[in-house]
């Protein structure tokens, strides 16, 4: 086997033997297999793969006729997943692939020799094979060179790659900035002729494929060269919009909103998705709402940032649970820095908030990448670390069964006592059940006369 840095985790071993039972049992049966792509890839650079793609001689039929357990996932494209000692494997014939008429998928396929399968992948350096049993790297499309020289190439005629799959411009991007390669000359004139073509691609594709680039440490570089490929202004417009929106000198010494977003993105440690996708789109507010007035003025930046972020998590298709996260982060990405000033009940409902750590960790990237000043930051964190959970997110005194049994009636009036005298317990002017009838009792007047 091939080199790799450091040993395998037990999960990691679990799964690799499990491929290599696979590709024995194929083997045994009189048909070549090999692994092949990323994987391949991933081991020559001595680093671990995260999964395996298995490719034999056997037909489809021939391959769920090896193995008890199998799922038809693509079968007219020679795909089948086998279930094999409770873990989940690829298992695809070698083939051609006739003509893409929608820029994702061929007409048909053709089941070949690995010969005539590796000139239809997307880059050399993953199209090469590797023989697990034999600890040979077979390479018809040199990647091997390739990777020595740290490109992004693809194989054969590069306009013809990018037709076939328009997804393909952004996975060169995505492989480039994630290995620290360059995308070949051809390779990248090609990619810059066809850029608007990423925009026949569905949303939920290039979603993936933004998902991956972001929860990458390599993120910024991504970014960057997304914009400079001409993808960026393709995906996501509104974020190209802020490149030369000034700011003021004294709050943002590091320059315009570009500038900004490209730092506050880069100081994210092992953000998710919506994390991710939030602080890239913090201040996408700020070019439709920039004002001068001796000074820059971004006056609601964040409430129309909210709905910008909206607009795009629809075209994305991102899920309603990704939806909301990135849209409340990015209308209340600012509200921290106003957290000595709050009234404890604010405090602790910020604090007791789901989103609370990534609200936080949006402002220590908000701050980093512009004057520096983390004090907000820690004041909250030390609040938060100096209280309960139960001081910060208390159970109610009361309910509305309560205010029943005390004689009102049931209705809007209810809802309203019943905020006011929780926001009484987070302020701890109340702390016991006898406090809180006692100002119920108050607060039932006070909405009787008003």
């Amino acid at each position: 086997m091939i080199n790799q840095q450091g040993p395998m985790s037990t999960r990691q071993l679990f799964k690799y033997d499990t491929v290599m039972r696979i590709v024995r049992t194929l083997r045994e049966a009189g048909h070549r297999t090999l692994l092949v792509g990323g994987c391949v890839r991933d081991l020559m650079l001595g680093r671990h793969a995260k999964d395996y793609d298995v490719v034999t001689g056997a037909r489809p039929e021939e391959v769920k006729a090896l193995f008890e357990h199998t799922v038809d996932v693509g079968e007219k494209f020679g795909v089948i997943k086998v279930l094999f000692s409770g873990q989940e494997v690829e298992v695809a014939t070698f083939r051609t692939d006739a003509e893409y008429e929608d820029g994702r998928r061929p007409t048909a396929v053709k089941y070949a020799d690995a010969y005539a399968d590796a000139f239809r992948r997307d880059f050399t350096i993953n199209g090469m094979f590797y023989d697990p049993v034999e600890g040979q790297v077979i390479d018809y499309v040199d990647g091997r060179s390739d990777i020595e020289a740290r490109l992004v190439r693809a194989i054969g005629n590069p306009a013809v790659r990018f037709a076939e799959d328009h997804l393909r411009m952004l996975r060169a991007v995505r492989f480039a900035s994630a290995l620290g390669f360059t995308i070949e000359t051809g390779t990248l004139e090609a990619l810059k002729a066809d850029v608007g073509k990423i925009s026949r691609t569905s949303g939920e594709r290039i979603r993936t494929e933004l998902e991956a680039m972001l929860v990458n440490p390599s993120r910024r570089a991504a970014v960057e060269l997304m914009y400079d490929t001409g993808l960026l202004v393709e995906i996501l417009p509104e974020v190209v919009a802020t490149k030369g929106v000034r700011q003021g000198k004294v709050e943002h010494p590091e320059g315009d909103v570009w500038q900004h977003t490209l730092l506050a993105i880069g100081y994210l440690e092992e953000p998710s998705f919506e994390l991710a996708m939030a602080v890239l789109l913090h201040d996408v507010g700020k070019p439709p709402t920039a004002h001068r007035q001796g000074r820059c003025v971004f006056a609601g930046h964040e409430h129309v940032g909210e709905k910008m972020a909206l607009q795009i998590a629809g075209r994305l298709k991102l899920s309603k649970r990704e939806t909301e996260r990135i849209a409340f982060l990015v209308r209340y990405h600012m509200i921290l820095k106003d957290v000595r000033q709050m009234k404890k009940s604010t405090l602790k409902r910020i604090l007791g908030h789901e989103l609370f750590e990534d609200l936080a960790e949006v402002h220590r990237v908000d701050a980093l990448a512009s004057n520096g000043d983390l004090s907000n930051y820690e004041f909250a964190m030390d609040a938060k670390d100096a209280l309960s959970q139960e001081e910060i997110k208390p159970t109610p005194l009361l309910t509305g069964h309560d205010l029943v049994a005390m004689g009102l009636a049931p209705g809007p009036k209810i809802g309203r006592i019943l905020r006011s005298l929780y926001t009484a317990q987070l302020e701890e002017r109340v702390a016991t059940r006898q406090e809180a009838l006692e100002l119920a009792k108050k607060l039932a007047a006070e909405f009787a006369t008003g």
